[in-house]
């Protein structure tokens, strides 16, 4: 059997390797071996840090009898979720139809063509009550393609006509403050009064969601959720935060921690005026998820070996101090384009408004490792790299959306203008689909919701909204426009899953207010009273600066660099007389 996943870019695929599964990575020379052996594909999605993934590869993967039944009956397909984003929203989508409980490891029969015909998410080893063991969907698989072949084809292909039709955008209005509005109560009404949050159990961050509450000034509901978390077993004690509570209380935790769950946090904590929160948040960044060569890995797992056992979460249950003595739980090193995107911006963002210019040199070091070596031969971003090595994953809207505006927002954290201008560079690109579902004709995003990060519509439209307050051009604002437009009738039906797009739409609603500060005292008590506004873009720059921007094209900053020491409030591109006073700076709008 050859081992095909241990050469592969995924710390998750090369933890397969030596499995007696003939597992294939993704792409094209799968399916056409299954095509040869007319055989079904099963296709295995998880990640690195995902427990139960571990669970099921113990149980079923190493298993020589149910490797051979792999073997001998299917082509067995491994995939990283993180890797491919595109092929997992594409079988989430597909898996939909046959259950509701949708999750990881995500467990997907296919035709040799791509289309699905059943799915499900772990099975044990073998029938647990109503649960059947994982064995016993392999032959019952097996002989609905050996005995009933056109019953399978035609199931396939009637998931893939609906998920084709699915996938066609409905454009709508732009929501005007008043749905937005309605958006933002639909969502508070669904408060946790008593824990803070949303709902029962399990319980998630939804950053997204609360970043779109914080951009309608519900605040008072954010401070709860976001208090909440940080006094729960959900934080831990180092400052960083896991995955999600199993219970309603925030209580028992699924312990992985994940990068773009604190990334975002970090933004929310410094939009609530929680400034410890955001210092733990950023001291687990810097300390735990950031890989030597500077790029933010991908997560931390929530298992890890204590006296030669595996176990899930012990390693966080033992105090802070005693922990030196342990292994810690292993750090996924994949380099994700969109997720260091957004660690770039929120710790650019972070840092200036607290003062912390190790934060900015973190995320400048992140900013140059993503744009060196997260790239293919022809020049053009990939998905990840991993140990400097790029991967053939091809890079997302998200990733391109995510990148561009971290990198916006790193210009304004330094002062250079070459950040912005590498940020417009990423903005323009465009995004390849995975080649082999577009071979299929499968749609590789058939859901421009917004989970646990931005979709990619959403990404792009906020990058283009903060080039656009910049004084990039009118244009992106119109593109901005044209990408909230197309999801807007879905995200205003299903608010609390579309944050990031609604955020977005926010941010058309109504005009901007942008405050360029003009000082050679950054820390000063003027810079202070900027950073202190609520504002959609505070800039804090000396006058050398400011007239650099304005060379590199950004309109927003034309004529601010003759005196040193005064703020220019704008909105909506007008421009009030600039004040040299602090206290002459509005903190509201």
């Amino acid at each position: 059997m050859s081992n095909r996943l241990a050469g592969t870019g995924s710390p998750y695929l090369r933890a397969h390797a030596d499995n007696p599964v003939d597992w294939y990575p993704w792409g094209e020379e799968a399916f056409a071996e299954a095509r040869r052996r007319d055989v079904p594909v099963l296709i295995s999605i998880g990640y690195s840090t995902c427990h139960w993934c571990h669970v099921m590869a113990r149980e079923s993967f190493q298993d020589p009898d149910t490797a051979a039944e792999l073997n001998g009956g299917f082509v067995s397909i491994k995939v990283d979720r993180e890797e491919h984003p595109e092929v997992d929203a594409a079988y989430l989508a597909a898996a939909s139809a046959f259950t509701r409980d949708l999750g990881w490891p995500l467990t997907v029969f296919a035709t040799p063509s791509g289309r699905t015909f059943h799915a499900g998410t772990y099975f044990p080893p073998v029938d647990r009550g109503r649960m059947p063991g994982f064995r016993t969907v392999l032959a019952a698989v097996r002989e609905a393609w050996t005995d009933r072949r056109a019953e399978v084809e035609a199931q396939a292909g009637a998931v893939a006509e609906v998920l084709a039709a699915s996938a066609a955008s409905e454009a709508a209005p732009l929501p005007d403050e008043r749905a937005l509005a309605a958006a933002a109560d639909e969502i508070v009404a669904r408060e946790d009064r008593r824990y803070g949050g949303f709902g029962t159990a399990p319980k998630f961050p939804v950053a997204t969601t609360l970043r779109f509450l914080q951009a309608e000034g519900r605040t008072e509901v954010v401070a709860r959720a976001l208090d909440a978390m940080a006094a729960s077993e959900l934080r831990d004690e180092d400052g960083g935060f896991f995955r999600y509570a199993t219970q309603q209380d925030w209580s028992v935790p699924h312990y992985e921690r994940m990068l773009i769950d604190n990334a975002q946090l970090l933004d929310v904590a410094i939009d609530a005026g929680r400034s410890g929160v955001a210092r733990g948040i950023a001291d687990f960044l810097l300390a735990v998820l950031q890989r030597p060569g500077g790029g933010f890995g991908a997560a931390q797992d929530s298992e890890s070996w204590i006296e030669g056992q595996r176990s899930e979460g012990g390693y966080y249950r033992v105090p802070l101090h005693a922990r030196a003595q342990l292994e810690p739980p292993a750090v996924d090193g994949k380099i994700i384009t969109g997720w260091n995107g957004l660690v770039i911006g929120a710790l650019a963002r972070a840092g200036a408004d607290l003062g912390e210019s190790s934060w900015i040199d973190a995320a400048v070091r992140a900013a140059e490792l993503v744009l060196a070596v997260n790239r293919d031969a022809g020049g053009r971003l990939v998905r990840t790299s991993l140990d400097g090595v790029p991967s053939a994953a091809v890079a997302t809207d998200a990733d391109l959306g995510l990148l561009a505006d971290g990198l916006l927002a790193l210009a304004l954290a330094t002062g250079d203008p070459r950040w912005a201008a590498r940020g417009l560079e990423v903005l323009a690109a465009d995004a390849v689909a995975d080649p082999v579902l577009a071979g299929q004709g499968i749609p590789g995003s058939v859901d421009g919701g917004d989970g646990d990060l931005p979709s990619g519509a959403s990404a792009r439209a906020a990058a283009h909204l903060t080039a656009w307050r910049l004084g990039a051009g009118e244009q992106h604002r119109d593109r901005a426009a044209a990408l909230v437009r197309a999801g807007a009738a879905q995200a205003l039906r299903h608010p609390f899953g579309s944050g990031a797009l609604l955020r977005a739409a926010a941010g058309l609603a109504r005009p901007p207010r942008q405050i360029v500060a003009v000082t050679s005292d950054p820390r000063g008590p003027l810079a202070a009273a900027v950073r202190a506004a609520d504002v959609d873009l505070a800039a804090v720059l000396s006058p050398q600066q400011a007239r650099a921007f304005a060379e590199a094209g950004f309109t927003l900053f034309e004529g601010r660099d003759g005196v040193d020491g005064v703020a220019y409030d704008c909105r909506g591109f007008v421009c009030r007389l600039p004040v040299s006073d602090p206290a002459l700076v509005p903190a509201a709008r």
